[in-house]
């Protein structure tokens, strides 16, 4: 199983870019982690949030592969423990699922239609949280339950 991240926009922070980083080329040690970042939709002065965010759906669409398991990061999704989450994944890889790709909005979020689309809506915490700092904690997730999965010590109860 192979899992993958699409991101609306660049890393523009530097503990953003350097935490990625970190925890991404942890988390391919133990599982194979791709991460495709996708064009942010162009914001005038004035704008429609609702269009900006149906383009950026487009793009996210665009970039997942066929017949893959779309869990999309938003706050109104289930909220999972680290063990929760690793046991969903060990799950996902004893159905033979080929990728698991999460999706992350743009500063305003992500499109209603897409976030309907997706097999799970995952919610990294209670609050709404910038898009930069929701792609890290999903980098260290996978790292900690990648390390669930292979029993390193990384995890403590």
């Amino acid at each position: 199983m192979k899992l993958l991240v699409v991101a609306v926009g660049r890393l523009k922070a530097d503990y953003a870019r350097l935490g990625c980083a970190d925890f991404f080329q942890r988390a391919g040690r133990l599982l194979p982690v791709d991460i495709v970042e996708v064009r942010d939709a162009k914001r005038g002065r004035r704008g429609d949030v609702d269009r900006w965010k149906a383009d950026e759906a487009d793009h996210i669409r665009a970039a997942l592969p066929p017949n893959c398991t779309v869990v999309a990061l938003d706050e109104r999704g289930r909220s999972w423990t680290s063990r929760e989450f690793a046991g969903w994944l060990e799950m996902q890889q004893m159905r033979a699922v080929p990728t698991v790709a999460f999706v992350i909005g743009g500063p305003d979020g992500l499109d209603p239609t897409l976030r309907a689309q997706a097999d799970r809506v995952w919610a990294l915490g209670p609050g709404t949280m910038a898009h930069e700092l929701a792609r890290l904690v999903l980098a260290e997730q996978l790292y900690r339950a990648a390390s669930i999965l292979a029993g390193t010590p990384y995890h403590r109860d």
